[in-house]
């Protein structure tokens, strides 16, 4: 975003751009003011300033509260990551009371390889999390009747009863050890994938859900054979594969690690593999833990790196 005399958005008051944070996640200027400790005259004030350096309008009043407009929304999504992380090394305020803690939950290899490392600069600085792992649907009714905060989801929910926005997409490969990779991969060019039909399939459920997706995407067949081991988490089936027991379709992101150093070799490169979609999900409404917000704010701006 620039100002309409041309100056760069980066040079506008860094106190004029926390109480416009404050505001533009609080929803209000009294609920800013009450996150800040500042009267609303004050912050109503400093919106006017920010809006005259912006040269732009930047909240539309309402009759109970405030909109963000297109440009709010944009200078929002530049400032609040480097305004989070210039909070964390500032460390909490005392005056400002100690937040309840974040209750965030989802798949518990998501979490714990991707999303739990992006979180520690906020949980360095003073923000509290509560963790929890499961599948989606049950997780999602727990959000529902208010036992979670932000759940990360594999499924888009349905209805108007919770919020919900993209997160990352996960690009599923088919693989194997070395010494497998090296057995299968001529015939699997050769006779498709009736040349795997033998080989123990290590899975995360009884009823193949990765894996079946994926031989209905890249191959167009049923998948009909049954696992050899499952594992109700993906990185023991990760760990089952790199020793041998067999092949797996897994997520990139959890393997490419391995995939690397050639602990696992993909079995086969489709030029469109299949790909699910996770997504951050809450329910509606304005946030009263502002540790929410920030927590949200900062998976979104991660994400796009896992």
């Amino acid at each position: 975003m620039e100002h309409t005399d041309g100056r760069p958005a980066e040079h506008l008051d860094l106190n004029l751009l926390r109480t416009f944070l404050a505001v533009y996640r609080s929803g209000s200027f009294t609920g800013a003011a009450q996150l800040l400790g500042l009267s609303q005259p004050t912050v109503t004030t400093q919106m006017r300033a920010l809006e005259r350096q912006a040269g732009r309008e930047l909240f539309e009043r309402l009759p109970r509260g405030v909109s963000p407009t297109a440009v709010a929304d944009e200078l929002a999504a530049r400032v609040s990551a480097p305004l989070d992380e210039l909070a964390t090394v500032a460390g909490p305020d005392p005056a400002a009371g100690r937040a309840d803690p974040v209750h965030l939950a989802g798949p518990a290899e998501l979490l714990c390889t991707r999303a739990l490392p992006a979180l520690a600069s906020l949980v360095a600085g003073g923000v509290r999390l509560r963790v929890a792992t499961g599948l989606t649907d049950p997780l999602l009714e727990e959000l529902r009747a208010g036992r979670h905060d932000l759940v990360i989801a594999t499924t888009r929910p349905r209805g108007r009863t919770l919020t919900a926005v993209p997160l990352t997409d996960e690009e599923f490969v088919l693989v194997a050890a070395p010494a497998w990779a090296d057995r299968l991969r001529g015939p699997l060019a050769a006779d498709g994938p009736a040349a795997l039909h033998s080989v123990p399939l290590v899975t995360y459920a009884e009823d193949l859900p990765i894996a079946r997706r994926y031989w209905r995407h890249v191959f167009g067949r049923r998948l009909s054979d049954s696992a050899a081991v499952t594992v109700p988490d993906l990185r023991g089936v990760l760990a089952a594969v790199v020793a041998g027991a067999g092949i797996t379709v897994l997520p990139r992101y959890l393997c490419l690690g391995e995939l690397a150093s050639g602990a696992l070799v993909p079995l086969h490169e489709p030029p469109d593999p299949p790909i699910n979609t996770a997504f951050l999900v809450q329910r509606p409404g304005a946030v009263e833990n502002r540790d929410v917000t920030r927590v949200r704010d900062l998976l979104l701006s991660a994400a796009p790196a896992w």
